[in-house]
Parts: structure tokens; C-alpha cells; sequence
């Protein structure tokens, strides 16, 4: 199996989560035996492993996913410095000069947000800014409408999330931080958030 085959599937997982072998087949114009091969190879590996899902009637579904080896193809960026540097802030400064740190983190990058998300004027328009800097940041964003009236805003990587685990106020600043940045006429929640267990952090955004 050639690297960009791998890296392909791989990226897939990441970004749309648990697949069967006709989803991944689909989606790469392969056969079901061509899938299974790779999926074969990457297992071998440690990337990869499968879950066996009762769907109705007959047999159980095969779903592929990746392994916590495979989530660290998609890097942490400098995680062990930023948690030893969170630990030494902490020890020296306690909990509220931690507060601190992170409150002036998210001002900083609330001015940096805003100069580019206030050019534009409706809502879908800020958030599809707001995507693109999220992900030249590493989270691997997306946007899509929901049947509600609203939209989902998607990050399939956090490459904070050991700084996040070891201070969870990181979390919290970054949902106030889209808060700010999208503005008093919409609610942004979050619905799914990786350090809880969930594959990808979400947010849902709505209209006031």
C-alpha cells in the first residue's frame, strides 16, 4: 500500500469518523476487496481497528476506525512543552495566574478573529471565515447547515488537546472566544467535545 492510499483513508476516518469498507470503497472509486486489503495493512500496523455494529436484521456491520496511534498521525502540536509549561505556570502562579495566562490567550486571539471575521456581514459569511482560520490552525474545520435553522461548525483535530486535558480552561475560553467573534445575534453551544470522548469537538450555532 502506497503512502498517499494510506494518508487518504486515514484522513478520512479523522474527518468523517467510523466507515465500512463499501463507504471507504465508494468514496476512493475501489473495490471492496481493494479496501479490505488496505484496511488489512493499516491494522497491521496499529492505525486502524474495527467495530462490529448490529444494524436490524442479519449480520452485524464492520465499522473501521482509527486507533489512538492513528489520531497521532495528526500531531499534537508541541504538546509535552505546552503541558510542562501550563504545570510550571501553575506551581509558580497558581490556578488564577493560570486564569490569567489563558484569559490574555484569548483576548489576543479575539482581536486577531475579529480583524478578519468583522469584514464580513451574514452569519454563514463569519463563520466560513472563521473556518479558514481555524484550520490553517491544524483543526481540520468545517461548516455545514442543519435542519434547524443553524449551522454546525466541526474541528476533527485539536492540536491543543494535551494542554486542553491538562487545563480545561483552554476549552472554555475558546467556545466564549466564537462567542465573541460571531456576535451577540447568534448562540453558539457545543455539542461535541473530544475531551469527554466524542471523536471531533462541535458546535452548533443559531440565531437568536
Amino acid at each position: 500500500m502506497n503512502d498517499r492510499a494510506a494518508d487518504r483513508i486515514l484522513f478520512q476516518l479523522k474527518t468523517r469518523g467510523p466507515q465500512t469498507i463499501g463507504e471507504l470503497g465508494a468514496r476512493f472509486s475501489m473495490t471492496g476487496e481493494a479496501a479490505r486489503q488496505h484496511l488489512a495493512k493499516l491494522a497491521d500496523a496499529g492505525l486502524v481497528r474495527h467495530e462490529d455494529r448490529p444494524e436490524g436484521r442479519g449480520r452485524p456491520k464492520r465499522y473501521w476506525a482509527l486507533t489512538e496511534e492513528g489520531n497521532a498521525r495528526f500531531p499534537d502540536s508541541h504538546a509535552q512543552l505546552t503541558v510542562d509549561l501550563l504545570q510550571s505556570v501553575r506551581e509558580l502562579f497558581g490556578e488564577d495566574g493560570l486564569d490569567r495566562l489563558i484569559e490574555k490567550r484569548r483576548t489576543e486571539n479575539l482581536a486577531v478573529y475579529k480583524a478578519e471575521v468583522s469584514t464580513e456581514s451574514s452569519l454563514r459569511q463569519k463563520l466560513d471565515r472563521l473556518v479558514s482560520l481555524r484550520d490553517r490552525e491544524g483543526y481540520m474545520a468545517e461548516c455545514s447547515g442543519t435542519d434547524e435553522d443553524g449551522y454546525l461548525l466541526v474541528e476533527n483535530h485539536c492540536p491543543v488537546c494535551a494542554a486542553a486535558a491538562e487545563c480545561q480552561g483552554l476549552c472554555r475560553a475558546e467556545l466564549e472566544l466564537f462567542q465573541d467573534v460571531l456576535g451577540p445575534d447568534c448562540v453558539v453551544e457545543r455539542t461535541d467535545h473530544i475531551l469527554s470522548g466524542a471523536r471531533r469537538c462541535a458546535y452548533r450555532i443559531t440565531h437568536k
